[in-house]
């Protein structure tokens, strides 16, 4: 979950490291780490992390250290926000997309309305994936075990899987399998590069995108895009959600994707113990992921193991790192 603690330059920090060490301390088998931009122009919030520059990559080598001494497994979640920006976190430069419509609504972080951003050519996206290509190189000199593609959430590879937000009318815009074309062809250029066992990708049900909604053809769209990310080689999906109503988000869409996803699955919103273990008891899921209460509750596995009362996450822990 981002956390805004990155230092001058989007470096990550020696608090940040530590903030990672003591969920792995906490027993964490795999952490996911926050948002983690390919490069400014695919940046979105203030003080975040990026992975581009030398600098940026040593600090997260201070983060991965500190979660291997634990024992513990981190991936580095691959970021470009597309059009869910603005010029303040671009570092002034005009965003892009799969359409030349900003998004509706306020940018929360600087109250400022989204940016009108610039509509991506067809011959530009390879380019878009060799940012994403570069970065997952950068993650791992840093150390990490592998990245997780961030296909979701409204940001740039989701703007062109919604037809609401995709209005284009080239070979990557219209039809579903076209809609679904820039996100396989980046899924499979990465596994390409990293291997199978080092790629996870993210998909979301339910998105902040000028409202919380699902994909309108949602059924069409499982069917077509995660037999496409099999064909392309992942073998790791994160089905993950916007809000944390389980059933009615990612627990919903898994019922979905189960019958047509053979890999490994992983999703979660903040599921409670018994609820997490029958999850994965139906074969419905693989792995739980959690996001707010493993925040609230650096120990989070060992009370679960332990079967230990857990804090509730509040809003103002988003505030500080602990």
């Amino acid at each position: 979950m981002t956390r805004s603690a990155a230092g001058q330059g989007s470096v990550p920090t020696t608090a940040m490291a530590a903030y990672y060490a003591r969920r792995a301390d906490g027993g964490a088998g795999l952490i996911l780490t926050e948002s983690t931009a390919i490069a400014a122009i695919g940046d979105g919030f203030p003080d975040a992390p990026r992975i581009v520059t030398e600098a940026q990559v040593e600090g997260w080598r201070g983060v991965t250290d500190a979660v291997h001494r634990s024992g513990s497994l981190i991936f580095c979640q691959l970021l470009h926000c597309g059009r869910i920006t603005h010029p303040d976190y671009t570092d002034g430069e005009q965003p892009v997309s799969s359409t030349d419509r900003a998004a509706g609504g306020i940018n929360r972080r600087n109250n400022q309305p989204y940016a009108v951003p610039r509509r991506l050519g067809a011959s530009e996206l390879p380019d878009i994936i060799d940012m994403y290509r570069v970065a997952a190189k950068a993650a791992e000199r840093a150390g990490f075990d592998g990245v997780e593609l961030h296909l979701a959430h409204g940001y740039l590879p989701d703007q062109f899987l919604d037809a609401r937000v995709n209005d284009r009318t080239d070979n990557y815009g219209g039809t579903v399998e076209n809609r679904c074309r820039f996100a396989v062809e980046l899924t499979a250029a990465i596994i390409a590069d990293q291997g199978p066992s080092r790629v996870i990708a993210r998909i979301s049900p339910s998105r902040w995108m000028d409202g919380l909604y699902d994909w309108p053809d949602m059924q069409e769209m499982i069917s077509h895009l995660l037999p496409a990310l099999d064909a392309a080689g992942l073998r790791m999906l994160d089905i993950s959600c916007a809000r944390s109503e389980y059933s009615a988000t990612s627990g919903r869409v898994i019922r979905m994707a189960r019958p047509v996803w053979p890999h490994l699955l992983m999703a979660g919103a903040s599921l409670a113990r018994d609820e997490a273990q029958a999850e994965l008891d139906a074969g419905l899921l693989d792995m739980v992921t959690y996001g707010r209460l493993l925040l609230a509750n650096p120990d989070l596995v060992q009370r679960l193991r332990e079967h230990r009362p857990v804090a509730e996450f509040e809003p103002h822990m988003l505030d500080t790192l602990g």
